[in-house]
Order: C-alpha cells, then structure tokens, then sequence
C-alpha cells in the first residue's frame, strides 16, 4: 500500500529579495526555494548577509517578496498572522507586566483578523492556557514578577511561552539564544526541544551556531553568501529525543564539520 505523499507546510518559490539603496540596489535572496513540512525543525546557518533573516521575515509576512512567493497550506501570504508566531533574540518583553501578563498578552491580537473573530477564547480558556505553558517554561515561582527582576534565559523563556500560549501553526525563531551565555544557551536548547516534542510545532530557527543547528533540526539548510541562495539541504538523521550528550556521539561531529566546512566556503567567499 503506498503512503500518501508529505505535503509542505510552507512552500517557498523562486523568491527574490533586492532592497534598493540611495546609491545602489542589494539583492539579499537570488532564487531561494524551500519546502517546510509540518511538525519539522529546519535551523538555517549561512555566512552573516546572506539573507537568513529576511527569509524568515517575508515567512512571517514582515516583509514583502520582489519575486517568487511563500505559501502556507497552500495559501499565499500576503502579510503577518496569529497562524505565525515570530521570537526575535531581544526578548521585545513589556517592562510594565509581570511574565503572565506578558503571556497573557498575545491573545489581544487573536480577537479580529480582517474585522472578523480569528479565534474566541474564554477568560477561563485563556487562563489555563497562560498557566499552562508557565509551568511548561518552569517559571512557576516568578509569574509575578517583572522583566527586570528576571535573568536573560528567564525572559527568552517568557517569550517562547507567550509564542506558544495563541497555538501558533509555525514558529520562527531568529537566534533566540545568540545573546545568552553557554550555560543558560545549553539548557534552553533542551527546553525547546522537549516543547517541541510535546506541541509537534513546525519550526524554523536561525542560527550562527552550527553546533546548534546540528542539535536542534531534522534538517540544516546552508545558505549561501549574498545574494542568499540554498547552498546544500542536510538531513540530520539522529534520533530524538536530543540532549547535551548527544554532542559527544561521533555521528554529531560528523555533521557538524561536514556543515562548518560549507558555511567557512561561502564565509572566505563573501570576504573575496
């Protein structure tokens, strides 16, 4: 009996990105096409310009194509939408509000989309929600607390709770960990991973870290340097689930030299 084929979740064509300049123009994508299937983690690495994040804007409908199109399920999209939760490296948290309150607010925006209900919760609904991925984010004992009185890995674990909190389709992540020490960085790579387990989101990561990329994805993308191409597409056959130890193993080495080796090429091309 055959199995029925994968469909993509996020299908992206042909797309081109130049933005125009006072004296020139600057193409950040040249032809980039990519297929996201759903429940997969996709971490993209390439050389600093190479267009990771504009590819993850026009994905989350912050910026527009100059060509081709992005789709998801099959729809084209046209602008941002609850359907896309987006987590930046600066936590972009209210200093004003406690962690609740901060995960509580997202779902002020899932009340009209186009003057229409997107999605209806009850306060009830809301709240058990908000308690929900609290204790997912085990900041239990600081739901009352502000911005301030938290650590760097505390915030971005605000974050990542209020993204999941509106039940994003998709979740894309520029470097949420870039700014974090090792430690915290380690552990909260972990987290994410068991999230991401248990919520069987679709995610799309940016990273400079290969090591990274290699921990965390089912598939590594290398872009190449500008203008931004997809360079090589590498399967990362190691089971989950994944943990620290799981750099030790020889088949991780393997592939993260095999993807350094890649990203250095285009790096020392890009400084040509």
């Amino acid at each position: 009996m055959d199995m029925p084929e994968k469909k993509p979740k996020i299908c992206i064509t042909k797309v081109e990105k130049i933005f125009q300049g006072h004296e020139k123009e600057t193409i950040a994508l040249n032809g980039v096409s990519l297929e996201i299937f759903e429940n997969e983690f996709v971490c993209v690495v390439g050389p600093s310009g190479c267009g990771k994040t504009t590819l993850l804007n026009i994905i989350a409908g912050l910026e527009a194509t100059t060509s081709g199109q992005v789709t998801m399920n099959g729809k084209p999209i046209i602008g941002p939408g609850n359907d896309r939760g987006v987590i930046f490296q600066q936590y972009a948290l209210f200093p004003w509000l406690t962690v609740r309150q901060n995960i509580q607010f997202g779902f002020h925006f899932l009340k009209k989309k186009d003057g229409k209900v997107y999605r209806k919760y009850t306060k009830q609904e809301i709240h058990e929600q908000v308690e929900h991925y609290i204790r997912m984010v085990e900041l239990q004992d600081f739901a009352n607390s502000y911005p301030k009185e938290l650590s760097g890995g505390m915030k971005q674990r605000v974050a990542i709770a209020r993204g999941y909190a509106v039940a994003p389709e998709v979740f894309l992540m520029d470097e949420p960990f870039g700014a974090l020490d090792a430690q915290t960085r380690a552990q909260l790579q972990e987290d994410l991973l068991k999230t991401w387990e248990q919520e069987k989101k679709t995610c799309f990561f940016i990273t400079h870290d290969v090591e990274e990329a290699v921990l965390l994805a089912s598939r590594v993308i290398v872009m190449s340097a500008r203008p931004g191409r997809v360079k090589e597409i590498i399967p990362i056959n190691l089971p989950y689930p994944r943990n620290q130890a799981t750099k030790l193993l020889p088949e991780f080495n393997d592939y993260k030299n095999a993807i350094w080796a890649q990203v250095y090429k285009e790096y020392i091309a890009y400084k040509k």
